[in-house]
């Protein structure tokens, strides 16, 4: 006891003092590095790519696939029979209306012509005879009216001889394109010999699809429409689209199929569709005046249905529900409901958001700006 007296005496008071000032100043300098750890704990901000909402016409459409049919197709027969002695065309060109394809031998019916013609100028010179001998009522009646009969018979068989000859000299009866010729020059044809050569015409050209019966309720509420029109594309997209007037469809739905058949006519002034080739058809509908497009890549879906990010002007994000529509071209799509046009959403990089979440817009860079739409760009890492 004597000695722990001793040694608490040993230690001035003032050493406490300090020791006290020091766990102080230590305190002290703990607390003055909390704020700065607690604002290092806060969550980065995110890189993210945004668009501004568009307001644009876009159509209501149903996207099919179709074939091309001939406009018209003519199989070219012969109307005479004989030798076939000069072939006008080449196998694969364009022939337009009135075209020599082919040319029989003549010269047979250019001589019945021929007789047939001064047949009927006897028949005629006789009538004549006639018609004074009976004005003078020399004849009678009888005879005037056989020889006024045989006038007109010559002349019949003239005409008839001459629609034989005609018939030597085989023309295009449309505008089109010529196939591949089935006879050649030497050859004996008549109407009973099978055709000669096949003609279809190419523009305008028909495009045949089919809609399928789950979405005849919806075509039939816009046919007859004004903006109703059929988009004809090529199948490997290198021809631009070329839009066509709805020519006929169905008034029954095919047994087993489930389909409507339908028909477009196209322009084709190039001949760059071709009957039955496979293209890819957009049957529109109608035409939504003032649309809310975004990009596609900005509706995400979650638990609760869709939605998107809006980037609100101090540059933190909100969750917003939305009700997309149809998907158009160029990546873009509809929403019926949900934003504001002018609004700015987010499009790529939304994985590490959630409501609140500060971010670093950059601006969204399209390639279809032509489309007049703001589509794909790669998100930052």
């Amino acid at each position: 006891m004597k000695r722990r007296r001793v040694l608490n005496q040993s230690i001035p008071w003032w050493a406490y003092f300090l020791f006290v000032l020091l766990a102080a100043f230590v305190l002290y300098r703990i607390f003055q590095h909390r704020p700065s750890e607690a604002k290092a704990a806060q969550p980065p901000v995110r890189p993210v790519l945004v668009a501004k909402i568009i307001t644009k016409d876009v159509p209501l459409y149903l996207d099919e696939i179709g074939s091309c049919a001939a406009y018209e197709t003519v199989q070219v027969q012969a109307q005479v029979s004989g030798q076939i002695i000069a072939r006008h065309f080449q196998d694969g060109s364009d022939a337009k209306k009135g075209d020599l394809l082919f040319t029989i031998d003549p010269r047979p019916y250019q001589a019945t012509l021929d007789q047939a013609k001064a047949q009927a100028a006897l028949d005629q010179a006789t009538l004549k005879r006639q018609e004074d001998l009976r004005a003078r009522k020399v004849i009678s009646q009888q005879d005037y009216d056989t020889a006024q009969a045989n006038a007109q018979k010559s002349q019949a068989a003239a005409e008839a001889a001459q629609v034989n000859l005609d018939y030597c000299y085989i023309k295009s009866p449309i505008n089109g394109r010529v196939g591949l010729r089935n006879v050649d020059a030497g050859n004996l044809v008549g109407p009973s010999t099978p055709p000669l050569v096949t003609i279809q015409g190419l523009d305008p050209i028909y495009t045949d699809f089919t809609v399928s019966e789950t979405d005849l309720a919806l075509v039939r509420r816009y046919l007859g429409g004004p903006n109703v029109k059929v988009e004809t594309r090529s199948a490997d997209g290198s021809m631009p689209p070329r839009l066509g007037d709805l020519y006929f469809i169905d008034t029954a739905v095919q047994p087993g199929a489930g389909t409507v058949k339908a028909r477009a006519v196209t322009p084709n002034p190039d001949h760059a569709l071709w009957p039955s080739e496979f293209v890819r058809v957009r049957f529109i509908l109608d035409v939504f005046k003032n649309a809310t497009l975004v990009p596609s890549q900005a509706v995400q879906i979650s638990q609760n249905g869709p939605f998107v990010f809006v980037v609100k002007p101090d540059n933190t994000v909100d969750l917003r529900p939305v009700k997309p529509g149809q998907r158009q071209d160029g990546d873009m799509t509809v929403l019926q409901s949900g934003v504001q046009p002018g609004e700015t959403i987010v499009v790529t990089g939304q994985l590490a958001l959630a409501p609140g979440t500060k971010v670093d817009p950059k601006p969204y860079n399209s390639p279809n700006e032509h489309e007049g739409g703001q589509v794909a760009a790669k998100a930052p890492m």
